[in-house]
């Protein structure tokens, strides 16, 4: 099987950017058909195993009429960068070895949404209001009293929690609590994969008969939840913990031979999942880990907010760190038999 695969012809890249509904039926028959005429094998039969981690490519990222579009400073960034990423799909179908979508899941009433915050005469935080330990900690924000039988709080807790948890974050060297607008809900259309990116997964998995590993995450009402890997917080003002880190999926992750990374955003969930990551490889004493890790950097762009927000440079920081530290900052578009360390164990 020669490297790249030509792109399969249903692959229109202008569709990128809408959403549709893919016709799995008919995609199916054509995976199964384009297997056999590029004599794909099954993954379970590769020698060199590659996990590709598609971080929260959802609709409410990634395409621009929807509630959190991550257009980059060039206006059209998430879209870009799947349309790169669908391609090197393709391209690389033979030797993609599984793929692990992660889903961004929230629901209303969470602690970065407008309604879990009040100030002194019961106003909610508009959307991209930054909170700082010092605002929770002087009660101009405040956790709504009127979620804490949601939250199983009584109201000496709630009110102690927000303070806890600015601090925590601080202390941790994490972004600032960040109010922002109702997005990835469970069960909305703003939730599910972007059409294409899903239609190629599906293509996928039938041509190489492996099922994607999704992770959901972001679903604990009381924590922030960038990382697939962990969440901002883990426990609360009287230690007791309220999440944990993803053990399975991070094992799981570290017995693949090579492990690449794309999605959005870079500035938050993909930064915060490599660098948990990186953490793992830290712990474990061992620098190699690092190496077997891919970034693609063409597939994935920073939170803009024109004139609000603007994390590029905090993102460029990140990767900089992370190369450093012996991962691989790599292009969709290179072979990826190129890539340094890529097919030999």
């Amino acid at each position: 099987m020669a490297l790249p695969l030509p792109i399969p012809s249903h692959f229109n890249p202008d569709s990128v950017g809408r959403l549709w509904r893919v016709p799995y039926e008919e995609r199916a028959k054509e995976a199964a058909s384009w297997a056999g005429k590029h004599k794909i094998r099954p993954a379970r039969e590769d020698s060199f195993t590659i996990c590709l981690i598609l971080v929260d490519v959802q609709n409410t990222f990634c395409l621009p009429d929807f509630e959190l579009f991550v257009r980059g400073r060039s206006g059209t960034g998430a879209v870009d960068d799947n349309r790169r990423l669908c391609e090197f799909i393709y391209h690389n179908l033979g030797v993609i070895t599984h793929i692990a979508p992660t889903m961004d899941t929230h629901h209303p009433m969470q602690i970065f949404h407008a309604v879990a915050l009040v100030d002194e005469n019961g106003n909610h935080p508009s959307p991209f209001t930054l909170v700082s330990a010092g605002e929770a900690e002087t009660g101009k924000w405040r956790l709504n009293p009127a979620l804490f039988p949601y939250l199983g709080m009584d109201e000496e807790r709630g009110r102690a929690y927000l303070r806890h948890y600015t601090q925590k974050l601080k202390q941790g060297g994490k972004y600032e609590l960040t109010i922002w607008p109702y997005h990835a809900l469970l069960g909305s259309i703003g939730h599910a994969l972007v059409s294409a990116v899903d239609e190629a997964v599906f293509f996928h998995e039938i041509a190489r008969l492996s099922p994607p590993n999704f992770q959901i995450k972001g679903d604990n009402p009381l924590t922030e939840h960038y990382s697939v890997l962990g969440p901002e917080v883990k426990e609360g003002p009287d230690g007791k913990p309220i999440a944990t880190k993803n053990r399975i999926f991070i094992e799981e992750l570290l017995r693949f031979d090579a492990i690449i990374v794309a999605g959005q955003a870079k500035s938050h969930c993909v930064a915060w999942t490599i660098g948990d990551l990186l953490d793992e490889v830290t712990l474990r004493k061992n620098p190699a880990l690092a190496s077997k890790v891919y970034l693609l950097e063409d597939c994935t762009s920073p939170v803009v907010i024109p004139n609000v927000i603007d994390y590029t440079d905090a993102a460029d920081e990140a990767f900089s760190r992370f190369s450093q530290a012996g991962m691989r900052i790599v292009r969709s578009t290179q072979p990826i038999d190129t890539w340094p360390g890529m097919g030999r164990k």
